[in-house]
C-alpha cells in the first residue's frame, strides 16, 4: 500500500511568480517556471540547503546551514480573497507576498499535511513543508502600494498564509496547469 494517498483534489494554478535574487520580497509575475532541486534558478531562496533563520531559532543558532524546504511559496487563491476582504481590499496582490504559486480548488489549503505532495502533469512533484505562518515583511511591500492597508496583513492573513514547499522532482509548472494532492496515509499524531 503507497504511504501517500492520492486525493479527489486539484489545485489549479492561477498565478506564477519568482522572487530573484538580491531582491527585498516582491515577486515577479511568470507565465510558467522550470524547477530543478534547488528550486527555481535565480532565485531568492535558491538552493539545496539555506542559512537557517527565526523560524527554527529553537533548533540552530541562526546562519547554521540546513536542508532548504522553503523553496517555494503557494497560496490558496480563495484564501487570498479572504486575507484582501479582512483587509478591506479588493485583492491583495500574490507578489506582494513574494509567492511562487497561487492554487484554486484545494480547500483549507494553509493546512494541508506536510509531507503531502502537490504533482503536476509533467511529474513535477512538490513536497510540502509546513504552514508559512505570517509575518510583517508582506505588509511592508502592502503598504509602498497601497497606504494604510499593510500593518492589517498579518492579523488578516492568519491560518491563510499559504505553505512553504521544496521540490521533490524536477518540471515545469505552467499557468493554467493542475497539481493533484497527494496527501500521508497516516493517522493524526495524538500523544
Amino acid at each position: 500500500m503507497p504511504v501517500l494517498r492520492k486525493t479527489e483534489f486539484t489545485g489549479q494554478i492561477t498565478w506564477l511568480g519568482h522572487v530573484p535574487a538580491g531582491s527585498g520580497l516582491q515577486a515577479v509575475p511568470a507565465d510558467h517556471l522550470d524547477l530543478g532541486f534547488g528550486g527555481i534558478a535565480g532565485g531568492r531562496h535558491e538552493g539545496e540547503n539555506r542559512a537557517s533563520c527565526v523560524r527554527v531559532r529553537n533548533l540552530y543558532p541562526e546562519g547554521t546551514e540546513i536542508r532548504n524546504v522553503r523553496q517555494l511559496t503557494i497560496l490558496s487563491e480563495e484564501e487570498l480573497a479572504l486575507i484582501a476582504g479582512d483587509m478591506g481590499m479588493d485583492s491583495v496582490s500574490p507578489a506582494h507576498l513574494g509567492a511562487t504559486i497561487v492554487l484554486r480548488g484545494i480547500p483549507d489549503f494553509t493546512f494541508v499535511p506536510p509531507s503531502s505532495r502537490l504533482q503536476g502533469p509533467d511529474g513535477v512533484t512538490l513536497t510540502v513543508d509546513m504552514e508559512n505562518r505570517p509575518c510583517v515583511l508582506p505588509g511592508r511591500e502592502i503598504e509602498k502600494d497601497h497606504a494604510g492597508f499593510g500593518a492589517r496583513f498579518k492579523p488578516a492573513a492568519q491560518n491563510r498564509r499559504g505553505i512553504t514547499a521544496w521540490v521533490e522532482h524536477p518540471g515545469r509548472l505552467q499557468l493554467g496547469s493542475e497539481l493533484t494532492l497527494f496527501v500521508p496515509d497516516q493517522r493524526a499524531w495524538a500523544p
